[in-house]
């Protein structure tokens, strides 16, 4: 058993050396803190950037009367086809979709929990699916196979 004598010997031989690991430590903890607390700062101004952006790309839908076709789920694509505006407004909203999955996987945004379920909805709409249909193999494989199991 150590005693009082012994340790308080061990201690003015070794005081120095147990200070800096003790800071050493300390910064290591602070350090991991700190980080922890930016990741956390990144991700939210992160998807506060997305919201910003898919707001930006949603407000045009709402200047612009010849998109309004793009949300109407009865839109005849027989009697009228995709537009060059409509097409390039739903190609806008993949495009969104496939940063957001992108930052997403990587873990630099918080997740969306009913996601999947937004996507489906837009993407099963008769302009936004014909657009799709049209430009999924223009994606990379593994975005494509999400918005596929999402639409199922």
């Amino acid at each position: 058993m150590l005693k009082w004598g012994d340790m308080a010997q061990w201690l003015t031989e070794n005081w120095f050396n147990l200070f800096s690991s003790l800071g050493i430590i300390g910064g290591l903890w602070f350090t991991a803190v700190s980080l922890r607390s930016e990741t956390k700062t990144r991700r939210i101004a992160n998807l506060l950037a997305i919201t910003a952006n898919y707001r930006e790309i949603w407000k045009e839908l709402f200047h612009c009367s010849e998109l309004a076709r793009v949300i109407d789920p009865k839109a005849n694509l027989a009697k009228q086809p995709v537009t060059p505006q409509e097409e390039l407004f739903v190609g806008q909203v993949i495009s969104h979709i496939n940063s957001v999955f992108y930052a997403t996987n990587d873990g630099l945004v918080i997740e969306w929990k009913n996601w999947r379920r937004d996507i489906a909805q837009f993407l099963s709409l008769p302009i936004p699916k014909a657009v799709w249909t049209k430009t999924k193999l223009l994606q990379n494989q593994d975005f494509a196979a999400f918005i596929e199991s999402s639409l199922k």
